[in-house]
């Protein structure tokens, strides 16, 4: 009998032995099944909330762009005088503008230019704006109260009017040109948010030790401050190349932006004068069907990550 209690004993340590840190185990028939759909509910729960279409979406158009010369079947540039204001076709799949063009192989080489622009408009806005509210925050004082003041002064005057502004001293418009007026006039927002997160962390050991060991000013910017920026200003920084876009589509629309020979969603629609005159409706609407598609998509990753941002911020 001593034996057999013994036994029972040692099973019953081993079985406990097994089990898991938890405290439980999921025994039954069908416990392979339930961990199964376990597996699949968390997969599900750390999907749920990603933008995954708006990127699936994005990729497409974007790969669509990168590689028009394998999916066009006119020359964009090319003017088919006989198929003037053609409607969608088999031959001309989304029909051609006023001038003979058709749109199908140009909503492929425009997508280039305004995706291109919305780019390095992106870039000069991140740069000048991290800069910037990386000088003022660290700076305090003085410095500091004088260069948020310039930026109020600046962001009080509507950004469109700047633009113009720059746009019509500057001349004939290209891609270039419009990437950095967009640029130089678009960083004063971003600007205020950098400055107030450096405010926050100005004061932090891991600063205040690279300070007393000699760390320049871009050294802490590069090394520390930018580092613990990216969370807080990704949602401005991808919702600047939507806005860029739309402004430079804007410019366009207004017969300010890109000339009619360079090919641009912009520019595609700065015919939607004489589109709406001769009824033509998809010279208008397929462009403009793209571009706002594609603004979607980019604020839809935008507010993904300024989600992501507040989640964290939250459990901390």
């Amino acid at each position: 009998m001593q034996q057999i209690a013994e036994e029972k004993t040692t099973e019953k340590m081993t079985f406990a032995a097994e089990e898991p840190d938890s405290g439980f185990a999921i025994v039954g028939a069908a416990y392979k099944t339930f961990e199964r759909r376990e597996a699949k509910i968390r997969f599900r729960d750390r999907l749920k909330g990603k933008p995954l279409v708006s990127a699936a979406i994005l990729l497409v158009i974007v790969l669509g762009c990168l590689f028009a010369e394998h999916i066009y079947n006119h020359d964009p540039s090319g003017f088919y005088l006989d198929h003037l204001n053609a409607a969608p076709d088999g031959e001309f799949y989304f029909g051609t503008d006023s001038l003979g063009r058709d749109i199908y192989s140009m909503i492929w080489y425009g997508g280039r230019a305004s995706i291109l622009i919305g780019l390095m408009s992106m870039v000069i806005i991140t740069v000048i704006g991290i800069t910037y509210g990386c000088i003022s925050g660290m700076a305090g004082g003085k410095i500091d109260a004088f260069m948020m003041r310039a930026v109020e002064l600046a962001n009080s005057i509507p950004n469109l009017l700047i633009v113009l502004l720059l746009v019509s001293i500057m001349g004939k418009q290209n891609i270039f040109k419009i990437s950095i007026v967009i640029g130089v006039t678009g960083w004063f927002g971003l600007a205020r948010i950098v400055r107030s997160e450096i405010r926050q962390i100005r004061n932090s050991e891991y600063v205040l030790a690279a300070k007393s060991m000699g760390a320049g000013f871009g050294y802490l910017m590069i090394k520390h401050l930018v580092p613990n920026l990216v969370a807080a200003v990704m949602f401005v920084v991808i919702s600047s190349i939507s806005s860029s876009m739309s402004m430079e589509s804007t410019l366009s629309f207004l017969g300010l932006g890109l000339p009619v020979d360079v090919i641009s969603w912009g520019s595609m629609l700065s015919l939607a004068n004489k589109a709406l005159l001769l009824n033509t409706w998809w010279v208008i609407l397929i462009p403009g069907v793209f571009l706002v598609i594609t603004l979607l998509c980019i604020t839809g990753i935008g507010n993904y990550f300024r989600k992501e941002t507040n989640r964290k911020e939250s459990v901390l």
